[in-house]
């Protein structure tokens, strides 16, 4: 990493008796990439194609060392794809681009200065010529009593996996409970929000779950309850209202309930109550209700709007509310408030479909502001919608107009999304965990215990013994040398 100079945030403090020393003059202007996810990732890969090393330095940081297909997430849950696979390697994905493991806290673009925090380490600082935010969303929750303590999120592929482990762990747990109030409990599964990433999620599931019970004696398929609230009147607000009703209506003759127009009273101790009066109790609480941009961007003085979101213009340029372009400074994706072109007054939608598109554009646009040549606005009419609603079956809108229903929605939205993959490796990976699932049937095995694997060895160890008691001090302490000296004289004389 030779072209990535770090500047711990207590230098100075540590080397107080000593002149600072002035950074090195950089011999190629440094590109810092925030975030390695799908902008972070498809940006800094175009930038390196058209910059040579020495023509430019391209950092990327990332708390973690990977970028996650999110859409691939549901499949993920439901076992149909194994997690390793569903993730891009920054080391393998971005060759000759320097990366950092940590989570930025602070950006200073006046100083063009970052501060980032490692996982283990001290609080260090980099400086860049050009930035690029690619941040991302985190999960909007809101202030409801027991959501924070009860719930999962499913925007990584750690939630993914371990929500995939809690309900097979739970349909194991209730074929062996004889108390049909627990059973029932531990059968009940409740999502909040209906948007793509929850009804996705919603259905993968439920198709896993209803596949493991039928290898179950103790447990039915009426047992098993699968629960949606969304707090609007409809789901898949992406979709037509035609071909968001015919996804609902093929998951109710499934079995799922969904109470639409309700919003999440509480969740306390799991158990679950709604603005409508419903109630019930539920040990698996998936919250999908929306997503909100990163929010470090808070710290930064970087323009943003009402929502907390990078203000950006076509070109992906970071603007302030006048227009005028900050300079150095780029943002798209979930983070970012990009205009849609194709829908004047409103932004394009948070999703992988622009995030990778955007990012091209805006690698081509600085790629042009350093050879001091036009950009270019982004605009994309989306060609299509699709959704997978479980195992051979989905929904999908291609060209605004061609409707798919069924088992050629799902093969739609498979073949665009291993398209989208990144990595060859990975598509081929993926294409074998699908083959193998299709004649060798999906695993539903539980592996809870790796989320906690060093619990049973806690449980076997023995505790160190008590160190024993020390001995009273006069049986141990020997007499004082004036007491020795006395006893002495007094049997001399």
């Amino acid at each position: 990493m030779a072209q990535t100079d770090v500047t711990p945030a207590s230098a100075s403090s540590s080397s107080s008796t000593e002149p600072a020393r002035a950074p090195k003059p950089r011999k190629v202007p440094r590109i810092v990439v925030l975030g390695g996810g799908s902008v972070g990732l498809y940006s800094a890969r175009r930038l390196r194609k058209r910059l040579g090393r020495r023509e430019a330095a391209i950092v990327v940081v990332d708390p973690r060392p990977y970028m996650t297909y999110a859409p691939f997430l549901p499949e993920v849950a439901a076992g149909s794809i194994q997690d390793r696979d569903v993730v891009a390697p920054h080391r393998r994905a971005l060759k000759h681009v320097d990366t950092l493991q940590g989570k930025v806290t602070n950006i200073d673009h006046g100083n063009r200065t970052i501060e980032i925090t490692p996982e283990e380490g001290d609080v260090y600082s980099i400086t860049y010529d050009h930035l690029i935010v690619g941040l991302g969303s985190v999960a909007r929750t809101l202030p409801i009593p027991g959501l924070a303590e009860q719930g999962i999120g499913f925007k990584n592929v750690e939630e993914a996996v371990a929500l995939r482990n809690h309900i097979l762990n739970r349909i194991n747990l209730a074929s062996s409970t004889w108390d049909p109030e627990l059973r029932r409990r531990m059968l009940t599964f409740t999502f909040v929000g209906g948007g793509f990433a929850g009804i996705e999620a919603l259905a993968e599931t439920e198709d896993m779950a209803r596949a493991a019970a039928k290898n179950l004696p103790g447990v039915s398929q009426d047992d098993i309850r699968f629960v949606m609230i969304e707090g609007t009147d409809r789901i898949l607000p992406e979709l037509t209202l035609e071909m968001a009703n015919y996804a609902l209506a093929e998951m109710k003759k499934r079995g799922i309930e969904f109470h639409l127009s309700t919003f999440l009273s509480s969740c306390v101790d799991g158990h679950v109550v709604t603005s409508t009066g419903v109630e019930f109790d539920s040990e698996t609480i998936v919250w999908t209700a929306g997503v909100k941009a990163n929010p470090v961007l808070g710290t930064s003085d970087l323009p943003l709007d009402k929502m907390g979101r990078l203000m950006v213009l076509p070109t992906l340029q970071v603007a302030d509310e006048d227009g005028n372009v900050v300079e150095g400074a780029w943002g798209a994706g979930d983070c970012a408030a990009v205009p849609d072109l194709y829908n004047p007054g409103k932004f394009c939608p948070p999703n992988a479909q622009h995030a990778i598109r955007e990012a091209k554009v805006m690698a081509d646009n600085l790629f042009q502001s350093l050879k001091s040549g036009p950009v270019t606005e982004y605009k994309h009419k989306n060609l299509g919608t699709v959704a997978s609603l479980g195992l051979h079956k989905g929904v999908a809108i291609l060209f605004g107009s061609i409707k798919l229903k069924g088992f050629p929605a799902w093969v739609m939205h498979r073949a665009y999304h291993v398209a989208a993959m990144p990595t060859a490796s990975r598509k081929i990976r993926i294409l074998t965990n699908w083959f193998g699932t299709y004649f060798l049937r999906r695993e539903v095995v539980s592996l809870g215990s790796i989320h906690d694997p060093r619990a049973e060895f806690r449980a076997v160890s023995v505790p160190a013994k008590p160190k024993e008691a020390p001995a009273e001090a006069a049986k141990t302490t020997p007499m004082a040398p004036t007491e020795t000296n006395n006893t002495e004289d007094a049997s001399k004389s």
